[in-house]
């Protein structure tokens, strides 16, 4: 059955369905007189020949020049043709998927002045998964994320490129598989295509949902290692969480209880000499929860921007009113991202800490590099280092891509966000980070095994033999490459909670 598409009414699974492709979506019946009532709004504010920003006049810097009615046609086309000026990469398919829905439900609000049929197309395509080619690199963030989604754009009027299950076909050729043909764009439409916050807010927004996942491992490995490692679960009361009062913490505790929780490696260390462990193991609470607030309300920010209108200018039909502001301005998609980035940054930073703590046996008690016959073998040596490459990496793509801007059209668009690179950099973060968990899953699990016959929770030895069925235990040297990308792979999908 299509998910309904309500302007305003995006929540999380529906988003999570467009980024995973395969369903089929329709506009709600709902939004249609307002989408029409704005479509007339823009031809009675034409047929009054006054200046209006965008309908009747050039762009940005030249706003000033006025167009002759019989150019209106060309001049939206024209907007498209020049604006299509990316570089870089085509993004990835899970992002144009959400970019389509994002645009489609910002245009149903009923304040741009865009026809129903073209807001239609938009979901045809996604529900084909004709996919527009869209350059990774282009935008500051204001007046929107122009040049992708000018190219978004382009598609509809026959231009450019389309993916179509990895096949690139021209424009004209996916829009026939999607049943549509190239549209002629009316007073306003190409300009409402193009303003718009929608790609810097579907990179933030897939970020944002890969996050949950990663960080939910590296809680689960951060509680192994602490099994492993002979750490104690007292870090964990929640009495200690409760009198500081911050929510993610507390929350982040009970999550490291349930995952030690009826550990009989930890009952037999119970009474033992050391008062305490490192900060790695025992101040994961406040580390990670502090991550998990900066996590919840930068969702929080990108699912109203979601819901949101960020074109302009915006017209309203009651008032006949087209009214120039600035919602294109993505600052709030970039604060978001950059708080995203710092969690990122740190959730891999504490758990590369923790697989260098396994590898020092003053600290662990373990054997060396987690390896038997050390110095023929060097075990994990090598694996912590990769993990301390991608955690420095991320510190350099950790610093706030919101405090750069450059002046762009003649210095009219004088301050711009940044949101669209702030947002596509959190991907690489996010690799790096899954690949700093997987290496301490691989480096906690190798370490639980040499403190058997004892074994940890029921949820942790699960989570341990969740890791064993893709990867053995290592007695020996072994080409390790293979083994992180397996772990790699499970710490993205995700851990089944205890």
């Amino acid at each position: 059955m299509p998910q309904t598409v309500t302007p305003g009414r995006l929540d999380q699974p529906l988003l999570q369905r467009a980024l995973d492709g395969g369903e089929s979506f329709v506009l709600d019946e709902a939004a249609r007189p307002a989408i029409a009532a704005s479509v007339r709004a823009v031809r009675d504010l034409v047929s009054r020949h006054e200046a209006v920003y965008g309908i009747n006049t050039g762009f940005g810097k030249l706003a000033q020049t006025r167009i002759a009615d019989d150019q209106l046609a060309q001049l939206q086309k024209n907007l498209v043709l020049s604006h299509s000026a990316g570089v870089g990469a085509p993004l990835a398919a899970p992002v144009v998927r959400l970019m389509l829905l994002l645009k489609a439900a910002s245009l149903a609000h009923g304040v741009s002045g865009v026809r129903g049929d073209v807001i239609d197309a938009l979901l045809a395509l996604l529900n084909a998964d004709v996919l527009p080619v869209i350059p990774e690199k282009g935008s500051v963030g204001a007046s929107g994320d122009l040049a992708p989604l000018a190219h978004l754009a382009g598609v509809l009027i026959g231009i450019g490129e389309v993916s179509v299950e990895g096949r690139r076909l021209a424009a004209v050729d996916g829009l026939a598989r999607a049943g549509l043909r190239p549209f002629d764009l009316g007073p306003k439409e190409g300009l409402a295509l193009l303003n718009g916050t929608q790609c810097s807010t579907a990179l933030a927004l897939h970020a944002a949902l890969r996050l949950e996942r990663i960080f939910e491992a590296a809680v689960a490995v951060g509680a192994m290692t602490v099994d492993a490692a002979k750490g104690s679960d007292t870090p964990f009361d929640d009495r200690i969480h409760a009198v500081r009062g911050q929510r993610g913490q507390r929350e982040a505790a009970a999550r490291y209880r349930d995952w030690l929780h009826d550990s009989p490696l930890r009952q037999s260390h119970l009474h033992c000499e050391k008062v305490q462990d490192p900060y790695c193991l025992r101040c994961q609470p406040q580390v990670m929860g502090a991550c998990l607030d900066q996590m919840r309300h930068a969702k929080d920010i990108l699912l109203i921007e979601a819901n949101g209108v960020s074109d302009n200018p915006l017209v309203f039909a009651d008032t006949l009113q087209a009214l120039s502001g600035g919602n294109f301005h993505a600052e709030p998609v970039a604060f978001a991202a950059d708080n995203l980035a710092l969690a990122i940054a740190e959730i891999g930073a504490l758990s590369e800490r923790r697989t260098a703590m396994l590898m020092d046996p003053a600290i662990s008690g373990l054997p060396a590099f987690l390896i038997e016959h050390g110095g023929l073998n060097s075990g994990f040596m090598i694996a912590q280092v990769t993990a301390a490459a991608l955690a420095s990496e991320n510190k350099s793509l950790a610093h706030p891509a919101s405090v750069d801007s450059l002046p762009t059209s003649a210095n009219q668009e004088d301050h711009v966000s940044m949101a669209t690179y702030a947002a596509r950099r959190l991907h690489q973060m996010l690799d790096n980070t899954a690949g700093i968990v997987a290496i301490e899953w691989l480096a906690a699990a190798q370490a639980l095994e040499f403190r058997r016959p004892l074994v940890s929770s029921p949820p942790l030895e699960a989570l341990h033999a969740r890791l064993r069925e893709r990867v053995p235990f290592m007695h020996e040297d072994r080409l390790m490459a293979p083994d992180i990308a397996a772990a790699t792979a499970l710490v993205e999908a995700g851990v089944p909670q205890p």
